[in-house]
């Protein structure tokens, strides 16, 4: 897995989904919404349990959305990534990046068995982007 090579392909596309989008902004699954809002690009949340996050309509899976997305920035615990990368797969969705803390051995491993694209080494997106609080 070329970390590098898979950011870079991860942020080429647009629009993006974050699964884990919360509407606590204390939490990075918040965080990580505002980053891609801070960056112009477009993005909508993911989670069962909120109708808005940031001002975007929540949807409650990846299923649900109304647009097809290029990536998904994963902010789950490790046993709902392993599902959030076989939905993906199922969607057509082939960029995922699992933020630190998301990731696990066998979502990782599914991903890579689907052929995904995969951002799952410990890379953060509020790095990379430059996320200001």
């Amino acid at each position: 897995m070329d970390t590098q090579a898979n950011i870079k392909a991860f942020l080429a596309g647009s629009p993006f989904a974050v699964v884990g989008a919360s509407t606590n902004r204390e939490k990075y699954g918040n965080k990580v919404l505002r980053c891609y809002q801070q960056n112009n690009r477009e993005v909508h949340p993911i989670n069962p349990r909120a109708e808005e996050v940031e001002g975007l309509r929540c949807y409650p899976s990846l299923t649900d959305l109304p647009v097809p997305v290029h990536g998904v920035s994963v902010i789950t615990p490790p046993k709902i990534t392993l599902e959030v990368v076989e939905e993906a797969a199922r969607l057509g969705i082939r960029h995922l990046w699992m933020q630190p803390g998301a990731e696990s051995p066998e979502a990782i491993a599914k991903g890579e068995e689907l052929g995904l694209s995969l951002v799952a080494d410990g890379s953060c997106l509020l790095v990379v982007l430059g996320y200001k609080e």
